[in-house]
């Protein structure tokens, strides 16, 4: 990571002249008497989106920021300040807000955290300049004339690019100085047919970190378009859902999604700390079927979720949280975890540098089991298959969760049939894990689309699971 650290301090330190000594000094300005731990988290940031829409370019942006977020923490409290002016000055006044909103606490007691080498998961390019403009213009273009192509009933396309580029880096009171330069980029296309006084959409959509020019390479515009219209077919032809509790079957890769708000918010150390989740204080126990296996993984090479380090500059690792069934451990950022009496897990995450670190997910999902795909379906007599999900809502505490379904097809005497629209699923994230009762072989990770939302900070994210049985779930539907 030198390199990444030699180009954070050229880009974000040398223009306002602030060298070594400079940082110790505004650090030790945060160190005040009932402070026990400080940090400044320096970040450029650039991004682009653009919009191709019935065959004209509908909008274009180009955004870019600069600032530093300065923390003092005071036992359980964090003070927060931050300022666009990278200056000493700044740096101080903002320290003097930082610390007077944390108070001042009990000294926490200080968990020791292994050192080691943060990875090297992604090129440290910008991915805006990876590609002219006229190039990624084309790359739209290419699928929305695909989408087109695929089926006469199109009636309106919208293709979007985005990309961003950020150079974070991190200095903390006890001596701490790590950096990254993350690359980030996104590909998607909405379709809808229209037919016979009908609509239905599609959305098909990949991404990573690395440039335009390797991860859209190829025919992947065209692949998407026609996945986009794959699915907008399928709803064309839907039916209404069943309703009732039923066997459901959750297809591979993106239904992940549903693991990660049902289950992967519970996980992490500030629910379970204060004492708010359906997890909290229940390690060692068995919380899951002895076939469920969930980890969080930042360290998969180029996935949307995955961190060289997090915001805090703890390198990025594998947690494994359910082993067999087994609640073996939390997300942890820095602060939770040292409350808690355990090593932070790499988790500490912030939309940006006005914002405060929380622990959050990075790639999280749940390990192939032993089962053949055609196996599970097989199995179920009468039942639900989900392929997509939509949007959902969940209660942390409780674990209860409402998920609905954008591609789901009946199960009928061990065959998928029909496609149906409008079912969500109705349960309790560790109770749906409780009657998993088949895991399948074929784990997938998501095309690397997804985005998390909590206190209202949005981080990239990826979810992936392989198929699996859940005996029993309520399904909403408008057919009994």
């Amino acid at each position: 990571m030198t390199e990444a650290l030699s180009l954070a301090r050229a880009t974000l330190l040398a223009p306002a002249a602030l060298d070594e000594p400079q940082l110790t000094q505004a650090l030790g300005a945060l160190m005040r008497p009932g402070i026990d731990a400080a940090d400044l988290y320096f970040q450029y940031a650039v991004a682009e989106s653009w919009v191709f829409e019935d065959g004209i370019v509908k909008s274009g942006s180009h955004h870019a920021e600069r600032g530093v977020g300065v923390r003092a923490i005071a036992g359980d409290r964090q003070g927060l300040a931050y300022t666009e002016d990278i200056a000493l000055p700044a740096l101080h006044e903002a320290a003097l807000q930082a610390t007077a909103v944390a108070g001042a606490g009990a000294a926490a007691t200080s968990v020791p955290v292994p050192r080691r080498a943060a990875p090297a998961l992604y090129p440290p390019q910008d991915p805006l300049v990876s590609l002219p403009t006229t190039a990624k213009l084309e790359l739209l273009a290419r699928a929305a004339a695909a989408a087109r192509a695929a089926d006469a009933r199109v009636a309106h396309v919208s293709a979007t690019l985005s990309g961003s580029y950020e150079i974070v880096l991190i200095a903390a009171a006890d001596g701490r100085r790590a950096a990254d330069v993350r690359p980030l980029v996104r590909l998607g296309l909405s379709v809808m047919l229209e037919a016979g006084g009908r609509r239905e959409q599609g959305y098909a959509g990949a991404g990573g970190r690395g440039g335009y020019d390797t991860l859209f390479a190829g025919d992947l515009p065209e692949r998407l378009a026609r996945e986009a219209v794959r699915q907008a077919q399928v709803a064309m032809e839907a039916v209404a859902a069943p309703a009732g509790e039923m066997p459901v079957v959750l297809g591979p890769g993106w239904p992940g999604v549903l693991l990660h708000e049902a289950v992967g918010h519970g996980l992490e150390g500030d629910f379970n700390r204060k004492g708010s989740s359906a997890y909290s204080g229940r390690i060692g126990e068995q919380v899951a079927s002895p076939l469920c296996t969930v980890v969080d993984d930042g360290t998969l090479p180029g996935r949307r979720g995955s961190l060289n380090l997090d915001d805090e500059g703890t390198p990025s690792q594998r947690t494994v949280l359910i082993e067999n069934g087994v609640l073996r451990g939390y997300l942890q950022d820095r602060l939770n975890a040292r409350l808690m009496g355990m090593a932070p897990t790499g988790n500490g995450r912030r939309e940006s540098f006005a914002e405060l670190v929380l622990p959050r997910m990075t790639n999280t999902y749940l390990l192939a089991g032993p089962h053949d795909p055609a196996e599970i379906i097989a199995s179920v007599e009468r039942g639900l298959y989900a392929v997509n999900f939509g949007g959902g809502q969940v209660d942390i505490t409780s674990g209860n969760f409402v998920f609905s379904t954008t591609e789901a097809y009946l199960i009928e005497h061990g065959r998928v049939t029909r496609p149906v629209k409008d079912a969500t699923l109705i349960g309790n994230g560790p109770q749906i894990l409780s009657r998993v009762s088949m895991v399948g072989n074929d784990l997938q990770l998501d095309p690397g689309i997804g985005v998390c939302g909590k206190d209202g900070q949005s981080v990239p994210v990826g979810v992936g699971q392989p198929t699996l049985k859940i005996d029993a779930l309520t399904v909403g539907g408008t057919q009994t």
